[in-house]
């Protein structure tokens, strides 16, 4: 990912990261520890208690990526790092995604990812999450996305065909991962927009 110095400063504030938690980024991120805490240092230069909220997140999408469109997609995004829902990214959440979508396996991505489309974060994925995502997501398709130029609602309607293969009305991680991973056209399409984003 070109852009994880979007946290970086420079600061000689003293480092708060507990060793447990240090311990737990540096296994999660395999990052040495003289990286976890500099970057902790550069967190805490940004977000002096600790956490990130989403004006502060929206503060960061716009210094990475200010050539993106992305306005409609930040809460979907800010979901995927509130890995426990509490409205806010602390700094174990902010590396472990940013390292996953960096260094992460294709399905770890495809985990995380997961996450931006399942809206109400209860496992599953409704076609209405999935309406909503697609819609927000439009605006970053080119020609080469949608060739038949179809509306974002039959795109949207045709990724929750493909993902939903057990026709339950609602999609499962493993479901959403398995379409993708087979390539199903529009699954695939949708998630590499997701990625282009960070990349």
């Amino acid at each position: 990912m070109g852009n994880s110095n979007c946290a970086q400063g420079g600061s000689d504030k003293p480092i708060l990261l507990t060793q447990e938690s240090l311990n737990f980024v540096v296994e999660k991120t395999q990052a040495s520890k003289e990286d976890v805490e500099e970057q902790h240092r550069n967190f805490l230069e940004h977000y002096p208690d600790g956490k990130m909220d989403a004006k502060g997140f929206r503060t960061l999408m716009k210094k990475c990526y200010p050539d993106q469109d992305i306005e409609k997609l930040e809460k979907h995004i800010f979901r995927m790092y509130d890995i426990n829902s509490d409205g806010k990214i602390d700094f174990r959440e902010f590396m472990i995604v940013l390292t996953v979508i960096s260094k992460g396996s294709p399905r770890e991505n495809l985990e995380q990812i997961y996450r931006i489309f399942d809206i109400n974060n209860d496992g599953s994925i409704s076609k209405k999450e999935i309406h909503r995502v697609v819609k927000d997501l439009f605006a970053l398709m080119g020609k080469e996305d949608n060739p038949t130029n179809a509306t974002d609602k039959a795109l949207a309607d045709i990724a929750f065909q493909e993902m939903d293969t057990d026709h339950d009305s609602k999609v499962t991680k493993e479901e959403f991962i398995a379409a993708c991973e087979g390539h199903e056209k529009i699954s695939t399409m949708l998630a590499l927009k997701i990625v282009d984003i960070f990349v």
